[in-house]
């Protein structure tokens, strides 16, 4: 019977991202007796990463050569084919990354695999696996199950879990792999994105803006409200696509994640690709006219309302309460 589950370290310039230690822990959650998480490293040097991860798995396999310097997605599948094949784990975790969505649906053919791209958790059953995922901007949950006796592959939205220090001492074992030359794809460079003038990743107040600011006249009220009380004005997917605000000031899958002490998030409904990007922020305040808006599910504090009309009135207590400090 299959209880092994494998975890793909995933690891760009050098460093293990945040997803892979999410997946270990909710791995180590979710292992039945008798099975083991493994960490699978795959790069030109694993020492540094076995470092990080002897803790958070009970075995590290630990493919190495200068082929896997950088990810490239024909030798990770060369490699992962082969020892899912001869190892046989209950299940193989991703995050959903770019890197995932290139490698993990043509392994899933390679192998003749069941995949469910994206979830937000998974259940082990007697015989089935179950995923549920999130649709129509995470108001309807979707849950989908496959048989687990051929194992399968799952992918995890970043931000899903929390990731714990593991207890661990894991086995290390190094694997000799004979690659198939690839001529046709290779890795150039890294482009990183423009920082842009502010970095919201470090601002410790944040007045987020969705939809409901209607028109983008409205900006100024945000920004005015915004240096008001110190913060920096950042936004959800569809303020940029309407180029109100550029990319760099959005939150979410998409953008970027942030974590400040102050979240305020003004006519979001709250997708959940926008709330794994900001579901850490130590005091969430939402405003939305909808009751039923996915934002308040994480929200500290919620007023259900129209979100020009909040604004202005918690701008001028604010403002009411600095006067009487200063007095």
């Amino acid at each position: 019977m299959r209880k092994d589950i494998f975890v793909l370290v995933e690891h760009r310039k050098g460093e293990i991202r945040d997803i892979t230690f999410e997946l270990l822990t909710k791995a180590r959650n979710m292992v039945q007796t008798g099975g083991f998480v493994y960490a699978i490293v795959l790069a030109k040097n694993g020492d540094n990463f076995i470092e990080k991860l002897k803790s958070e798995a009970h075995r590290i396999l630990c493919i190495e050569n200068e082929k896997l310097e950088h990810f490239h997605s024909d030798y990770y599948q060369q490699v992962l084919g082969s020892i899912i094949t001869d190892r046989k784990p209950l299940l193989t975790l991703f995050g959903q990354t770019s890197y995932t969505m290139d490698i993990a649906p043509s392994l899933a053919v390679q192998l003749d695999l069941p995949i469910v791209m994206g979830c937000i958790e998974f259940e082990i059953g007697d015989d089935k696996i179950f995923t549920i995922n999130q649709v129509y901007g995470g108001k309807i949950h979707t849950r989908f199950s496959f048989p687990s006796k051929n194992g399968g592959i799952i992918s995890i939205q970043p931000g899903t879990f929390t990731a714990e220090q593991g207890d661990l001492s894991a086995e290390i074992e190094r694997i000799t792999f004979s690659f198939e030359e690839i001529t046709n794809k290779k890795f150039i460079q890294f482009v990183e994105a423009v920082a842009g003038e502010i970095d919201i990743t470090q601002a410790e107040k944040i007045v987020a803006i969705g939809r409901g600011i209607k028109e983008k006249d409205n900006l100024q009220i945000i920004e005015d409200f915004a240096e008001s009380i110190g913060a920096v004005v950042a936004c959800s997917r569809p303020i940029v696509d309407a180029g109100w605000l550029p990319k760099e000031r959005q939150v979410g899958s998409s953008g970027k994640t942030v974590k400040p002490k102050l979240y305020i998030a003004l006519g979001i409904s709250g997708d959940f690709q926008h709330l794994i990007g900001m579901r850490n922020a130590d005091t969430i305040i939402a405003v939305n006219k909808d009751p039923n808006a996915p934002i308040f599910g994480i929200a500290d504090y919620g007023i259900v309302d129209d979100l020009l009309k909040i604004v202005p009135a918690l701008k001028k207590k604010i403002m009411e309460k600095c006067e009487a400090r200063s007095a």
